[in-house]
């Protein structure tokens, strides 16, 4: 864990050892990091781009001499073939990836802050972002809704039969994932923050009316049958949901459950 000043300044650290080696040509900032700082706490983390020379890019994905010389590395991890997970001696814990230009037109990413630039770079735009990103969310409500319920059911025939794991994941997981991409068009969203790539993040201040009611949804392994249940009284507050269906959910839940 590291204070706000302490992240950012690691930030500008690893810049200024680009800098110094003369090898790279921006370095971006994404996330918390990037352009919204306002939202850095205690638990942030670094999520930076860097953009190297045509040639260089192999190099500083295999040896990470540029960030230990910086601060020492606990540990790394080679998530992708373009970068690393890594976590600093001192607690400070980020993931980065290292592209060469041309690459960045086929990188889906939101917009960045430029941390360092080479002054003979010639395209800070680069920062705005790149391709459009598939977002989570849907505009209409019939398929979401309908595969959620669909979820449901499934989910439980697993559980009858002592798939409970897997019940989980139908139930808690993909059920309410598919009610988190239309919540948008249920409750108003306050301003804070929204991630394109994942409708979970920060949830419980965007949508805090659903927040109230969301822990009855994901129970745990042993309650799949009670969530359930909760997920369905959801779903027929917000969406005329097929009767014989909910009917069978609703049996369904009851007899794993011991009665309602």
């Amino acid at each position: 864990m590291a204070s706000k000043e302490h992240l950012l300044g690691r930030l500008d650290e690893i810049g200024g050892s680009l800098e110094r080696r003369g090898e790279a040509l921006l370095l971006l900032g994404v996330g918390s990091v990037g352009v919204e700082t306002g939202r850095i706490d205690e638990y942030s983390d670094l999520d930076f781009f860097v953009i190297v020379k045509p040639g260089f890019k192999q190099a500083y994905i295999e040896r990470l001499d540029w960030l230990e010389e910086v601060s020492p590395l606990a540990y790394t991890f080679k998530n992708t073939v373009d970068g690393h997970k890594i976590l600093f001696e001192d607690g400070i814990y980020g993931e980065f990836a290292v592209f060469e230009e041309e690459e960045m037109e086929h990188i889906a990413y939101s917009e960045g802050r430029i941390v360092w630039m080479d002054p003979d770079y010639a395209k800070p735009e680069i920062a705005k972002g790149g391709r459009k990103t598939e977002t989570q969310r849907r505009e209409g409500l019939d398929f979401p809704l309908n595969e959620a319920l669909t979820n449901l059911y499934v989910g439980l025939c697993r559980y009858a039969r002592g798939e409970k794991l897997s019940a989980a994941r139908f139930v808690q997981s993909h059920a309410v994932d598919s009610v988190l991409s239309v919540l948008h068009l249920l409750e108003k969203e306050e301003a804070y923050f929204p991630d394109v790539f994942g409708e979970e993040r920060r949830m419980e201040k965007r949508y805090p009316s659903f927040a109230e009611r969301v822990g009855g949804m994901m129970q745990g392994y042993e309650r799949t049958p009670e969530s359930a249940l909760n997920i369905l009284r959801f779903l027929e507050e917000v969406y005329p949901v097929n009767a014989r269906m909910g009917a069978e959910i609703r049996r369904l839940a009851t007899s794993q459950r011991g009665g309602v």
